[in-house]
């Protein structure tokens, strides 16, 4: 490898991110007091995948 190579050789770095974002979630229900019941029962599923709202860098390495 050239001297002109080596100096442009990329390196892959992993980071630990912790990432906050806002997701759309759906339930069916009959009222708007019967879905918050089955939200906060862990029920429905992800509609849309949101906007990334905060990330925090936690710890970067170079994978060795």
């Amino acid at each position: 490898m050239s001297a002109e190579a080596q100096k442009t050789t990329l390196k892959t770095f992993h980071a630990t991110m912790a990432v906050t974002r806002l997701e759309e979630w759906c339930v069916d229900a009959n009222s708007p007091e019967e879905a918050k019941a089955l939200f906060t029962a862990g029920q429905g599923h992800r509609c849309h995948l949101g906007d990334c709202l905060h990330v925090e860098l936690q710890q970067i390495g170079d994978g060795t």
